[in-house]
């Protein structure tokens, strides 16, 4: 018997499920928003009093920050690094130029954010500096940091392995889904791929075990500037939101981060590109739905769907 609490948090829906009995399983998952909200405090860049807001407003001096915000940025240098660049926490300054300057909530009436002329590349981050004894952070003058997805992923990660010493468990943070392993009964969980043309729908139905799941896409979050729509996946080589016939990508990896992380290169890159990056990861799996309609599975993504 599974018991599940939602919330919202990060700016999205979030949901953790834990297969136990009630009585044991709804105490701790009764803890799950606050670990998100002490995260979000720590990791959010729309709240001014954050410890990231805190450290983007340093000017170059160096900041000792905690645990959860040196692991976070840990792995999105680290995701630059696998990425090549394609995928960086150095977009800030593009999203806001882009009218993503507050949180997407004050943003779903479909108005623009607030203006800004100009088109940049994103700044390298060859110049940051950090130091692992002291969990010392400076960043060069005009960087500033953006964990997005990251860090959604990394809460979902968390609080999955937090929970998971009391049954099976699964943490969906706005669809970065971490899950401990299968089922108390040796089932897997069934996750749902919604269709970005039609969101009460899904595509598939995906039956997993221990891994983590994410989708890109660029049918939500998204809003109009200048009469334009734009949406929250940069391209780092532009400066300018992803232009890409991927409208979403789903991936299946071992852990909710290299899924996260794997969603946006293959979104970025194209359906083409994107398809064979996968193909060549047999870890993977991915199932991309592409601005024209057209559905596509990786050969190892046809184990998951029902």
């Amino acid at each position: 018997m599974t018991a599940k609490i939602e919330f919202k948090a990060m700016g999205c829906q979030n949901m953790a499920v834990l297969d136990a009995p009630a009585p044991r399983a709804r105490p701790k998952l009764q803890h799950v928003p606050e670990w998100f909200e002490a995260w979000e405090q720590s990791l959010s860049r729309f709240r001014d009093s954050s410890e990231l807001s805190q450290l983007n407003r340093s000017g170059g001096a160096p900041v000792r920050v905690s645990e959860p915000l040196w692991s976070v940025l840990q792995l999105a240098l680290r995701a630059e690094e696998q990425s090549h660049g394609l995928v960086t926490p150095a977009v800030l300054d593009a999203l806001e130029r882009a009218g993503y300057d507050r949180s997407f909530d004050t943003l779903q009436d479909g108005t623009n954010g607030r203006p800004q002329a100009g088109v940049a590349a994103v700044i390298d981050l060859s110049r940051l500096e950090t130091e692992p004894t002291t969990r010392t952070v400076r960043l060069p003058a005009g960087l500033r940091l953006d964990f997005g997805g990251v860090a959604k992923g990394w809460a979902a990660q968390q609080a999955m392995q937090r929970l998971s010493p009391y049954g099976p468990a699964l943490v969906d943070a706005g669809g970065d889904i971490a899950i401990s392993g299968l089922q108390s009964g040796g089932q897997p969980w069934p996750v749902g791929v919604a269709d970005p043309f039609e969101p009460e729908e899904d595509v598939a139905v995906l039956n997993l075990g221990r891994c983590g799941v994410a989708t890109s896409g660029t049918d939500y979050r998204r809003w109009k500037k200048d009469g334009v729509w734009q949406h929250h996946i940069i391209d780092p080589r532009t400066g300018l939101p992803a232009t890409s016939d991927v409208l979403s990508a789903t991936v299946v990896a071992p852990t909710v981060v290299e899924a996260g992380l794997a969603a946006k290169i293959v979104l970025i890159s194209g359906s083409q590109a994107g398809m064979q990056w996968l193909e060549a990861r047999p870890s993977y799996a991915g199932l991309l739905v592409l601005a024209d309609r057209q559905r596509l599975f990786s050969s190892k993504m046809n184990q998951y769907v029902d």
